[in-house]
């Protein structure tokens, strides 16, 4: 514990805090200069703890999830976390080193060990080597070129392996911006495609930059791709089911609460209604406990027939009930917080909205989940630390108004 206090003690920068009013340009710059260099050294620091971590559980998938716990980050970012520190105290040692030494950040390091994640441990060392004089005082993009020429100079012969291993990690990803917007991003797909889907995609947005069009050819090409991955032939607009929950007064404009969109978080009352008021809208009927704000019940008039305790427990929940987890509850699995053939029952008291990487993470060794009758899910990591999500209420809760006097009797 002795190391933890050291690490956290806030009283060691009072000093430095304090004086920081009286620097001129130079001194700033050269304490911003230093400040850098000991968030690099203490970088290196949390790599080596959560090496430890890894091989103390021998590698286990949860770890990313205990990491993304535990430093308040997003599953993909652990996991190239806990990556970078198993390569950086294994196969990296130099470019270790030189965080120790205040010269790379944790970031320029994660794209060193991106860059040599193909090689063999033989010859990541190598290219450790060859990095060594080369990443000093250089930014992250030079920083991922310089490791990307040495790998290939160290194994010239598995430059086609190093493009397979790439294209075989493509991926589509989500990620929620600011109020109503987001953005999807197609990473690491095959290069040819990618500029392929980019011309045709240029094209048809060029084609509708007519005289009268207002939108400028960014908004054309956006509006154009997303048509394009909702089956249309580009440039109108195509439907999409999506959980948006607003208040019957919200709706009708009687007052400007903010609603929220499963998997994106809030909106204004404007935005909302501009949604809610689309051609392809379909709204339902929800009942929530007047005091909680809880769902109770779902009406039952919608274009086509509901699936029941299924579609409840979504419109409950959602999105993934992991805390931190922000799939929507459309995309993830119905499970039981109670395995089922341990007595857990097939219906709203026990289900829950998990997307399919924590489903699985909850059938690991040591996760442990328990979903109270308030419908608060407590998960418990291996090492014990425990993590809370509730469903949020489609309304604050209100208080309960107490029931008029009776008159007196005459």
């Amino acid at each position: 514990m002795a190391l933890l206090e050291k690490l956290t003690d806030p009283s060691a920068l009072e000093s430095v805090n304090a004086s920081i009013g009286s620097l001129d340009d130079n001194d700033s710059v050269a304490v911003a200069k230093a400040a850098s260099e000991g968030i690099a050294r203490l970088e290196a620091v949390r790599f080596r703890a959560l090496a430890q971590l890894n091989r103390h559980r021998e590698g286990a998938g949860g770890v990313t999830q205990e990491v993304a716990f535990a430093l308040s980050l997003v599953d993909n970012h652990a996991g190239a976390m806990v990556a970078a520190a198993e390569a950086l105290t294994s196969r990296l040692p130099r470019t270790l080193n030189l965080m120790d030494q205040g010269k790379v950040s944790g970031f320029g390091a994660m794209k060193v060990a991106a860059a040599t994640a193909w090689l063999s441990d033989e010859n990541a060392q190598a290219a450790d080597a060859l990095l060594e004089d080369r990443l000093a005082g250089r930014n992250s993009d030079q920083i991922r070129k310089a490791a990307n020429h040495a790998a290939i100079t160290v194994d010239r012969e598995g430059a086609d392996k190093r493009a397979e291993h790439n294209r075989e990690g493509r991926r589509l990803t989500v990620r929620q911006g600011e109020t109503g917007v987001a953005s999807i991003e197609v990473e690491d797909g095959p290069a040819e495609k990618v500029n392929a889907a980019y011309l045709r995609i240029d094209r048809e947005a060029k084609k509708l930059k007519t005289g009268d069009e207002t939108r400028t050819l960014d908004q054309l090409r956006a509006d154009v791709a997303l048509d394009l991955l909702l089956g249309g032939q580009g440039g109108t607009s195509e439907r999409a089911e999506v959980f948006l929950y607003m208040d019957l007064f919200t709706y009708l404009g009687l007052n400007d609460d903010p609603a929220e969109m499963a998997g994106h978080g809030h909106l204004p009352a404007a935005l909302a209604r501009h949604i809610a008021t689309g051609p392809n809208t379909v709204l339902r009927r929800i009942i929530t406990d007047p005091l909680s704000g809880q769902v109770l019940d779902l009406g039952r008039d919608r274009y086509r027939p509901t699936a029941g305790v299924g579609e409840f427990v979504r419109v409950r929940d959602r999105e993934c009930r992991r805390p931190g987890c922000g799939r929507p509850a459309q995309t993830c699995d119905l499970d039981h917080s109670v395995p089922w053939q341990f007595g857990g029952a097939t219906n709203a008291d026990d289900l829950i909205d998990l997307c399919r990487r924590d489903h699985r993470l909850k059938d690991e060794p040591g996760w442990i989940y328990r979903l109270a009758s308030d419908g608060t899910l407590t998960v418990t990591t291996p090492t014990g630390q425990s993590y809370d999500s509730t469903p949020p209420p489609l309304h604050p809760p209100r208080a309960q108004t107490a029931p008029a006097e009776e008159p007196p009797p005459f």
